[in-house]
Formats: C-alpha cells, sequence, structure tokens
C-alpha cells in the first residue's frame, strides 16, 4: 500500500517595499521639508534649491520604478503624499513667506488676502493629486494631463521666487536693473500669477505629459543639438530660463485651446 503524499504548503510570499524607488520618493519628500524649513527662515533660495533637489527626485522616482518592474501600489500612494509636501505645502509657504504676506499691509483687502491665495493653492494641488489618482488607469493609457501637474505649478512659483531673489540675475533686472527684490516689490505679479497657477491645476485644460518621450531610442542631431542648448542655458541663469520655461508650459494649456478654438469658428460672410 503506497502512502499518498501529503500536499506541499506554499511558502507565503514576504511582504515589503522596494528600496531603490522609494529612497527617491522620500527624496521629494525631505526637499520639500527642506524647503518648508528655509522658507519659515528668510533663506528663500535656499528654500527654492530644496524644491527643485525634489522635482528632479519625482522625475525619476516613477521612471525607475518602470524600468525595474519595482511599482507598486505602496509605490504610488506614497509618491501622492510626498508630492503634496513638496509641491503643494512647500511653494503655498514659500511664495507666502517672501512675498504674499505684505498683502496684510493693505487693510481694505481684509488682511488676510495673502494667505488666503496660499492656502488656495495648496488645496487646488490636494485637489489636483487626488483626480490624478482617481483617474490613474485613464492617465496611463493617455498622453495628457487634466490641468497643469503639481510639480509644473510649483516650478511657477518657485523660481518666480528664485527669480527675485537672485542677486546677480533676476528676471525683474530687465526692468528697473536692481537685484535682488524684496517681496513687497513683485507682489503685483506674485498674487496673480499663484492664485492663476493654482486655479489651472483644478481645471480641465489638456497639458501634454511627456511620458511617451523615448529616452533610449535614436534622435535626429539637430534634436540632441537643441537639448544641449536649453541645458547650457539653464546652466547660465537657471532661475530666468527654468521660470520661463515652466510658465510657458503652463500657458501652452490656454493657448491651444484657444487655437483650436480659432479653427473650428466658421468664418463670416
Amino acid at each position: 500500500m503506497t502512502e499518498t503524499p501529503s500536499p506541499v504548503t506554499p511558502r507565503k510570499r514576504r511582504r515589503g517595499i522596494y528600496i531603490l524607488p522609494n529612497l527617491f520618493t522620500t527624496m521629494t519628500l525631505f526637499g520639500g521639508f527642506y524647503a518648508i524649513l528655509m522658507a519659515t527662515d528668510g533663506r528663500f533660495e535656499a528654500a527654492c534649491v530644496g524644491i527643485l533637489v525634489a522635482m528632479i527626485a519625482d522625475g525619476l522616482d516613477g521612471r525607475i520604478a518602470r524600468m525595474t518592474g519595482t511599482s507598486t501600489d505602496f509605490g504610488k500612494e506614497y509618491d501622492s503624499l510626498c508630492d503634496m509636501v513638496a509641491f503643494g505645502v512647500a511653494p503655498a509657504i514659500l511664495v507666502y513667506a517672501y512675498s504674499l504676506q505684505y498683502l496684510a499691509d493693505y487693510p481694505w483687502l481684509g488682511g488676510k488676502l495673502g494667505w488666503v491665495i496660499s492656502f488656495s493653492y495648496a488645496a487646488c494641488a490636494a485637489m489636483r493629486l487626488a483626480r490624478f489618482n482617481v483617474l490613474a488607469a485613464i492617465a496611463s493609457s493617455n498622453k495628457d494631463f487634466f490641468g497643469v501637474p503639481s510639480p509644473a505649478a510649483a516650478a511657477v512659483v518657485t523660481f518666480l521666487v528664485w527669480s527675485g531673489v537672485d542677486d546677480s540675475r533676476s528676471l525683474f533686472a530687465w526692468i528697473s536693473g536692481r537685484v535682488p527684490f524684496d517681496g513687497r516689490d513683485v507682489l503685483w505679479l506674485a498674487a496673480p500669477l499663484t492664485l492663476l497657477t493654482a486655479l489651472s491645476m483644478v481645471s480641465s485644460i489638456r497639458y501634454n505629459s511627456f511620458k511617451k518621450l523615448n529616452l533610449s531610442g535614436k534622435v535626429r542631431f539637430a534634436t540632441f543639438a537643441g537639448v544641449v542648448g536649453v541645458l547650457a542655458l539653464v546652466a547660465i541663469d537657471p532661475p530666468r530660463v527654468l521660470f520661463l520655461a515652466f510658465l510657458a508650459y503652463a500657458l501652452s494649456g490656454p493657448a491651444a485651446v484657444i487655437y483650436r478654438r480659432a479653427r473650428k469658428k466658421p468664418a463670416t460672410t
């Protein structure tokens, strides 16, 4: 009589997280946390550098996860929470500490408009990230984003501040020739730009996600030379070039909408 072999109990898979992509995500969180500390201490240029580091880390963590096959639900949720700190809370505090706080000098505005605009930016960033998570399945198969991505919106606000505090090459030096600028000097630009950037994040305007770019494929020599030229411009004057570049990206969505509507407009007889 032969014995029936006992069934082999499958070994339970140990749960855990992947270190490499989540390490870059943690760098995003650290950059935002560092920027908040520096902004509250009045060290605005250091705060801008912190958000720039967070942007670079955020751009790498997803690509690394996809390249190594280590994308997980935990990583997606962790990335969203870190993005809220780095691209929602940190830029809002930065622009408030640098410029928007001076709206309190105008009592006829209520004295609280500065922090209302700053909070509105943080709230819109939270809603933008929540909507992205809900539409993740659609966004993954689509070339476009709905609304300005939170890192790009943070770049507009952050590099506006950096252009004002840079003591050698300020964006506003073209107007008056005086650098650096106090937050009061750029209040007329910082307040509406922060509010409009916040609203652009929760808009339904389509923006190119650039996720379909094939960085490992072959490109024309002219394309490669153009990329090198852009990098050279950034190296020469990071605050001004980056501000103009991300501002152009933020404006590209409404410009495309206006262009498409103008083409569809019937000709008048």
